[in-house]
């Protein structure tokens, strides 16, 4: 795990640049922008640090544009990395800058949010969003590596740890019945961050995503198991205006495929109620008042030759993507 006084010697380690552009959302710049600043600097790097309102409204193509040319006026170059100081949002933002900027630079992600610990910031997944849907615009462009230090979550709210939480519940979901039940014995200690336990459920989630994205970086077939609880949760984010924090949509997405899975004979119900009841437990939403409809997953990414892929567990640990057909288009 590391600090943000370590962050500097590990990048002379990693020799991806001298130069460093830091990237983060208005409330993080407050907390931590200052000092990873003062360090770099401090170090013998060129540092600068450019920042944007915090929320996923900002996440959006004006947003890129500005921090871009912001970019350029401060002399940065092909020879430049990028440094994700942030949540999912900053990360995915600050990912797609570097994939584009001068038609490519590195970055390095580090996660201050438990969503981005526990999923994503690890993957090189990068994007915005469009009016019509939630990370429609985006690449696939890796990070050079990612510096985990769970010291970051102590500023964080408990609604937050929740947030951070569905991911890790969605993990053990769909492919490891010992980290969900590991989360359903550990929870009051998770919700309170308790260190041996927070770290155990990142360094699981890490390993989980990993295998998964060596297998199938583009998403073309095993990625596509990591979206469990988003096709409908997208929806939902969007149909909200994105006051619904990410991880709360994907609770309700998560109760929403398990649903369609009991319909199909693919899930047992008491399987669907004990992943039901640990999302309450960790008090996280499961009740949907307007469900989605097959035209609401339309304009999901995962839509091909108009059939949506939807994730569902046949049981905890074990997933299947089923292929619907969007007639109803």
């Amino acid at each position: 795990m590391d600090n943000i006084k370590t962050i500097p010697a590990k990048l002379k380690r990693l020799k991806v640049s001298k130069s460093f552009a830091i990237i983060t959302d208005s409330k993080v710049k407050k907390l931590y922008g200052g000092k990873l600043l003062w360090n770099l600097r401090k170090a013998g790097f060129k540092a600068e640090l450019f920042s944007f309102p915090h929320g996923e409204k900002s996440k959006n193509l004006q947003t890129i544009e500005r921090l871009a040319n912001q970019m350029v006026e401060a002399d940065f170059d092909r020879s430049s990395c990028v440094l994700a100081l942030g949540g999912g949002v900053v990360g995915d933002m600050a990912g797609l800058i570097a994939s584009t900027f001068m038609r490519g630079i590195p970055y390095v992600q580090i996660p201050t949010t438990l969503v981005a610990m526990t999923d994503s910031a690890t993957g090189g997944k990068t994007g915005v969003n469009l009016k019509a849907g939630k990370n429609l615009f985006g690449t696939f462009h890796q990070p050079s590596a990612v510096f985990i230090d769970p010291h970051f979550l102590k500023t964080l709210p408990v609604k937050q740890i929740r947030n951070g939480l569905a991911e890790a519940i969605k993990c053990g979901v769909i492919r490891d019945e010992k980290l969900f039940a590991f989360i359903e014995k550990n929870i009051e200690k998770l919700l309170k961050l308790e260190p041996k336990a927070i770290k155990h459920i990142i360094e699981e989630c890490v390993k989980i995503k990993v295998e998964i994205v060596k297998k199938d970086e583009k998403e073309m077939g095993l990625r596509r198991i990591l979206n469990y609880g988003h096709t409908f949760g997208h929806v939902l984010e969007k149909r909200s205006d994105y006051t619904l924090l990410h991880g709360f949509a994907i609770s309700l997405g998560m109760v929403l495929a398990n649903q369609k899975a009991v319909e199909l004979g693919l899930l047992k119900k008491p399987d669907a109620e004990r992943i039901k009841n640990l999302l309450k437990a960790t008090g996280l939403p499961v009740y949907v008042m307007h469900k989605p409809t097959l035209k609401d997953l339309s304009h999901d990414k995962k839509m091909y030759k108009n059939f949506i892929h939807l994730i569902l567990p046949t049981k905890i640990g074990k997933i299947t993507i089923h292929k619907e057909l969007l007639d109803a288009r």
